[in-house]
């Protein structure tokens, strides 16, 4: 053994070394978390205590946290990631519809459902009329019935007996300065085209915005003076409705109900920009006129110039229950009166994207598949200022940029409900006394996120017809089946429950300590993998010998 060996397992007196010396060793938690991320075991796991309705056991056992950033907990951010990974190839090269057509409705289903359209003719007489009792009969009567109706297995809304109120909804003509785009009547289809009778490619797609001036190789602003960072925040925050308005326009306009697996992530220069795996082969000319055809118009009020700040701020008025001009006690105008449609003529904001528009056809099993599927799920455990290149080692000018990017969301509405609208002289939409103006909790103002206050990851509802929890389920009953096939019996009970789950609270006696939660969280690892792979070479031997036997 070499005396680098030897010094490395020497035993350590801690009782003759310094305070200094023993700053230098490695603390029991710090190994224990260490030990889980080798092991792919939550490192900030939840003590829950279960519950066995069976047998009535009680056990306090760890629970992952879920999280998908690395910086918080590593082995479920990446566990997250792979998931994420087998949705996207799940879904993206389909061959046949992932969701059957709907079953023939039944004769009960119909029947009720007339009676129901009796009811509803005989309450709007019966309103007319003035008659209160009947109507509150008729609505006993149909607050039953709709609960036969969706034992029945029916979804969706069932019509009011009381219309709702009008709502008064602005017109939905295009833009004159915005290009046309043809509409098609749209398909009841998801799947791609084949050609060449074999071939049924399929598409990768990134959408970026528009520019707000030069930035260098690292994405900061040549010239921050002229730098549009009110758009850029503008932009950022409104980006998931232009977002959503891209694939409208595209489904209207290929002519087939199109599905997506997207990922939001954010450029050097800090704005969003999508990436998307679509099912099926669209022409690039076709998505480039599509992409400079969407727009989105942002009808809020005007937030272009701050009326309120310093000490100088609305405040609460409990006789009129809103807020009110420190100075006049005038009431502020509420969210409905600032946004009604005669007092308001113009979009405060318009969003539309960048002439940079990459696509790319992709042949399903293919490495490059493999590849982009990769590059779609990146970035997904780091958080936005991470992915932007925001780290210890990124230059000054950066910094610079994208403090002055978070200084301009900060004062940037980002939501109807925002506390930032009083710095405009607006109520925001259910204000309160504890509405603190200039000041709203949402992750669009956050440094860490950029204005990327939404989802990091957009499916299509008919992408694979499969949640995360059923891709969740499907991975564990193939354990199951694998260990069953192969013989192996666990060296641990099974958990099957039916359980009951309670939170536990700081000081529970039966609560273990983190350290001891993940040494536990660890054995249970370790022999979860001792089972599976000896089940793998039991069924590994076994398809040899069948091969060999035909």
């Amino acid at each position: 053994m070499s005396a680098v060996a030897t010094a490395a397992v020497a035993p350590i007196n801690q009782d003759q070394l310094t305070r200094a010396q023993k700053a230098l060793l490695s603390l029991s938690g710090d190994v224990a978390r260490k030990l889980a991320e080798d092991h792919g075991v939550c490192v900030r796991p939840l003590a829950l205590r279960r519950i066995d309705l069976s047998s009535g056991r009680v056990d306090v056992v760890p629970v992952p946290c879920g999280s998908t950033r690395e910086d918080v907990c590593r082995p479920c951010a990446d566990k997250a990631r792979r998931l994420r990974i087998v949705q996207c190839r799940e879904g993206w090269h389909l061959e046949e519809e992932p969701i059957p057509p709907r079953v023939e409705p039944t004769a009960q289903q119909k029947e009720l459902m007339a009676t129901r359209s009796d009811l509803h003719a005989a309450y709007t007489l019966a309103r007319a009329q003035g008659d209160e009792d009947r109507c509150e009969e008729i609505r006993a009567v149909v607050s039953e019935l709709d609960g036969e109706i969706r034992a029945l297995g029916i979804r969706g809304p069932l019509a009011p007996l009381d219309p709702p109120a009008r709502v008064v909804k602005r017109s939905t003509r295009r833009r004159q300065d915005a290009p046309n785009l043809p509409r098609r009547k749209v398909e009841n289809r998801t799947v791609g085209q084949t050609f060449g009778g074999r071939y049924r490619p399929s598409t990768f797609l990134t959408l970026t915005l528009d520019s707000y001036g030069p930035v260098d190789e690292h994405g900061a602003a040549l010239h921050p003076d002229r730098y549009d960072y009110r758009r850029a925040a503008r932009d950022a925050i409104h980006f998931p409705k232009i977002v959503d308005r891209f694939w409208q326009n595209t489904r209207r306009c290929v002519g087939w109900d199109v599905q997506y697996f997207g990922t939001v992530e954010p450029q050097r220069r800090g704005a969003p920009h999508f990436h998307a795996a679509i099912r099926g082969s669209i022409p690039r000319a076709e998505l480039r006129a599509i992409a400079a055809a969407t727009y989105h118009q942002v009808w809020w009020p005007a937030h272009d110039e701050i009326v309120y700040g310093g000490e100088h701020m609305p405040r609460w008025d409990d006789r009129s229950k809103g807020f009110v001009d420190p100075h006049t006690r005038e009431p502020l105008p509420t969210w409905a009166e600032a946004t009604d449609p005669e007092n308001l003529t113009r979009p405060a904001h318009t969003v539309t994207f960048g002439a940079q528009v990459h696509v790319k056809g992709i042949l399903g099993g293919t490495e490059e598949a493999g590849r982009h599927i990769g590059y779609l799920t990146k970035y997904l455990t780091k958080h936005v200022a991470q992915a932007a290149g925001l780290d210890e080692n990124a230059p000054a000018r950066l910094r610079e940029h994208h403090r002055r990017l978070v200084a301009e969301l900060a004062i940037t509405p980002c939501s109807p409900t925002c506390g930032v609208w009083l710095l405009y002289g607006v109520q925001p939409k259910g204000a309160r006394l504890s509405t603190i103006p200039g000041q709203c909790k949402g992750k669009a103002h956050k440094a860490e996120h950029l204005g990327i206050a939404g989802r990091r990851v957009l499916v299509s509802r008919k992408w694979s017809n499969k949640t995360l929890d059923d891709h969740r389920a499907e991975r564990a009953a193939f354990v199951r089946q694998l260990l069953d096939r192969a013989g192996v019996r666990p060296g641990y009970a099974v958990d099957d429950g039916p359980f009951e789950w309670e939170k536990t609270k700081a000081g529970d006696p039966d609560v273990p300590t983190r350290p001891a939660l993940l040494l536990h969280a660890i054995s249970q690892r370790q022999r979860w993998k001792a089972d599976y792979e000896a089940a793998q070479t039991i069924a590994g031997d076994l398809s040899a010998t069948e091969g060999a036997a035909a």
